[in-house]
């Protein structure tokens, strides 16, 4: 795992080709920065980015998103480095990306374009996200009025790890997890978030174990009484401890 915060926080506005204005973020700035900086600087479009508790790096690997609204939808290029620390501009173009899903297109790894990206030998340093001219105020108040939503919906009072599972094509995960009673629902020091389902909480003694355990819980629950196979958004890395 690599933590870019304090290594990658440069964030700028640059002047595209077209003579268009671009945010330029690199990946260890918040998501949030981001939309309070495009709105000082008059530009709409990013305020969803203030409902994402992340960084650029992880909103551009996973095309995180919310209210409506996903990363890839403003973003005009990326910055990816190789394994030999090469520098290269990508586009969306190259790409497939789709709902928590961000992979180098297929036809890219042909043998005519040697140097096409994949997950393992590129990762994501930067974006330029292009965002249309607007009012900065109405910008500032979308933003406010978003995070007390957030606020007002999911359980940041209490450490968690976002949205655990993808929302399958044309419902909730958070609706499915609830119509099977199991908000409230603990295994050890992990919990199913009385105010949003798919969250789960650490109580306070957790330990990684506990929540995958609920995890499972939750998937095998949900299987069974309502049929949908539910996806993990979040990304376990290691072994049950």
């Amino acid at each position: 795992m690599v933590f870019t915060h304090g290594a990658l926080s440069e964030i700028r506005l640059e002047t595209g080709e077209k003579g268009q204005r671009l945010v330029y973020a690199e990946a260890g700035v918040a998501s949030p920065k981001v939309a309070r900086f495009a709105a000082t600087h008059d530009l709409r479009g990013g305020e969803f980015l203030a409902g994402i508790p992340g960084t650029v790096g992880g909103a551009l690997a996973m095309n995180a998103g919310c209210y409506g609204s996903e990363t890839w939808e403003v973003v005009d290029a990326v910055l990816c480095v190789k394994h030999d620390g090469e520098l290269v501009r990508r586009t969306p173009a190259e790409f497939e990306i789709g709902y928590r899903h961000v992979a180098a297109r297929s036809d890219s790894n042909a043998d005519h374009e040697p140097s096409a990206p994949t997950r393992a030998e590129e990762w994501f340093v930067a974006a330029w996200f292009q965002f249309r001219a607007g009012d900065g105020a109405e910008s500032r108040r979308t933003i406010r009025d978003l995070l007390q939503r957030r606020i007002a919906t999911q359980p940041l009072d209490q450490p968690n790890a976002g949205s655990v599972f993808r929302n399958p094509p044309g419902d909730y995960a958070a609706r499915l997890i609830e119509s099977c009673g199991l908000k409230g629902f603990a295994s050890g020091g992990a919990m199913v978030s009385p105010k949003h389902a798919n969250f789960i909480v650490n109580t306070g003694s957790a330990k990684a174990a506990d929540i995958e355990s609920l995890i499972e819980r939750v998937q095998q629950t949900v299987w069974e009484r309502c049929h949908v196979r539910l996806e993990r958004e979040v990304r376990i890395i290691g072994e049950r401890m």
